[in-house]
C-alpha cells in the first residue's frame, strides 16, 4: 500500500510503500472428497467412538502435568469431545476405555507397569471431570417430565476401564512400513528384526541398527499415546439392530459441513468414518494427533500424502513434511499450486527451495 496526501494537486506528503500483505485463500475444505455415500445400514443399539492423544510425562514418570508440552491443548480437546457427547440428546455413554501406550525403550515389565500407571493416572483425572460434567448438565436440566420418553438428562453411571499396552509395536510397524525418509533396506532390515517375539531382545536389536536414533527421535514419541473408547447407545432404541438401506445422511450432513466451514460438526459426525474427508476434517480443527491416526491408517495416495505434509510439518517434523509434500506432487502436479495456497506448505517451499526440487 502507498500513496500521498494531497492539497489542490500539491503533494503535501508521501506515504511510503508498506510490506506487501499475504493472504491465504485456500480452505482444507477444499481438498474433500465429494460423493455421495449409500450403504446398507445395520442401526445398532450400542455405539462406539474413539479418539487419540498425546498426553505428555516425564520421564518414567505417571502423574499428569497439565503444563508439559502440548498437554494444555490436548487435555482441552479430550474434554471438549466428552461434553459434546455427553449434552447430546440422543446418545447415553455407558463407559471409557482408556489405553496408555508406551514406547519400545526400557523393559517389557518397566513399560508395563508404567503404562498401566499412567492409564490409571489418565482413567482419575477424566473420571472427574466427566462425573463434574454431568452434575453440571443434569443441574441445568433441572426436573424433567418427558411422557414420550425421549429427552432425560444424562446418566452420572459412566464406568472407566483402565488398560495398558506397555509397548505400542503396532503402531511403529505401521509408521516404519510408510516412512518416506527410511530406505527399502531400512525397512526390510526392521522388517526382519521386528521377527523377533521377545520385545526386549527386538528393542536390542533395533538399538544395533544405524537408524536408531531416527526411530528414537522422531517415532518413538508418537508411540506414548492414550487412547479413549468410547461406549454409548442410542435412547429410546429397544431392538439391538434395525436393518435398512439409505443414503447415509450423517456422512453426507458431515461433509456438507466441511463445505460449509463447520469444521466441529464435521469432526463430530464424520470421525467414525475414519477416511479422508474425517481426516481432512479432524486436521482443520488442528486435531493433528487424531488427524495423523486416521492418515496413517489410510491406503497410501496423493491426497493422502498431501495432508500427512500439513500435519507433520504442524508437528514440526519438518522432514517428513517435506517427504510428503514432494512425493504428492510427483503423483498430481496440481499439488504444486496448491502447496502455495497453505501456509503449512507454503513455508516449507520456502524454507527449502523446494521450487527448485520440483524443478518449477
Amino acid at each position: 500500500i502507498s500513496g500521498g496526501i494531497y492539497e489542490e494537486d500539491i503533494k503535501l506528503y508521501d506515504i511510503p510503500q508498506d510490506s506487501p500483505l499475504t493472504f491465504y485463500i485456500s480452505s482444507l475444505g477444499g481438498l474433500a472428497e465429494v460423493q455421495e455415500k449409500y450403504l446398507t445400514e445395520v442401526v445398532n443399539r450400542q455405539l462406539s467412538d474413539n479418539t487419540a492423544c498425546y498426553v505428555e510425562f516425564a520421564g518414567g514418570a505417571s502423574r499428569i502435568d497439565e503444563s508439559l508440552g502440548h498437554n494444555s491443548d490436548e487435555i482441552g480437546r479430550i474434554k471438549d469431545n466428552l461434553r459434546a457427547l455427553i449434552t447430546r440428546t440422543e446418545l447415553e455413554m455407558d463407559s471409557i476405555v482408556v489405553t496408555a501406550s508406551c514406547s519400545p525403550e526400557g523393559s517389557w515389565q518397566t513399560n508395563q507397569k508404567l503404562s498401566m500407571a499412567r492409564a490409571k493416572a489418565v482413567t482419575e483425572y477424566f473420571r472427574s471431570f466427566v462425573t463434574a460434567c454431568t452434575d453440571s448438565v443434569r443441574a441445568s436440566y433441572g426436573t424433567v417430565y418427558d411422557l414420550a420418553g425421549d429427552f432425560s438428562a444424562p446418566s452420572s453411571e459412566i464406568s472407566f476401564i483402565s488398560r495398558s499396552n506397555p509397548e505400542n509395536w503396532d503402531l511403529l510397524d505401521s509408521m516404519v512400513a510408510r516412512d518416506s525418509l527410511l530406505s527399502d533396506a531400512d525397512v526390510q532390515l526392521y522388517v526382519e528384526v521386528a521377527k523377533e517375539s521377545d520385545p526386549d531382545a527386538r528393542e536390542r536389536r533395533l538399538a544395533s541398527l544405524g537408524y536408531y536414533r531416527y526411530l528414537r527421535e522422531k517415532l518413538y514419541p508418537r508411540l506414548r499415546t492414550v487412547r479413549f473408547d468410547l461406549h454409548l447407545h442410542r435412547k429410546g432404541m429397544v431392538k439391538d439392530t434395525i436393518h435398512t438401506t439409505v443414503l447415509d445422511t450423517s456422512y453426507m450432513h458431515g461433509l456438507s459441513a466441511i463445505q460449509e466451514g463447520d469444521y466441529e460438526k464435521a469432526v463430530s459426525l464424520l470421525r467414525p468414518y475414519r477416511d479422508i474427508n474425517s481426516a481432512i476434517a479432524c486436521c482443520a480443527m488442528d486435531m493433528n494427533a487424531s488427524a495423523m491416526d486416521i492418515l496413517l491408517s489410510l491406503r497410501p495416495s496423493d491426497k493422502v500424502d498431501y495432508m500427512l505434509a500439513i500435519v507433520y510439518s504442524r508437528m514440526g517434523d519438518d522432514q517428513n513434511a517435506v517427504q510428503h509434500y514432494l512425493q504428492a506432487c510427483r503423483s498430481n502436479r496440481s499439488y504444486i499450486s496448491r502447496g502455495n495456497l497453505d501456509p503449512e506448505i507454503s513455508e516449507l517451499i520456502s524454507r527449502y527451495r523446494l521450487d527448485n526440487e520440483l524443478n518449477l
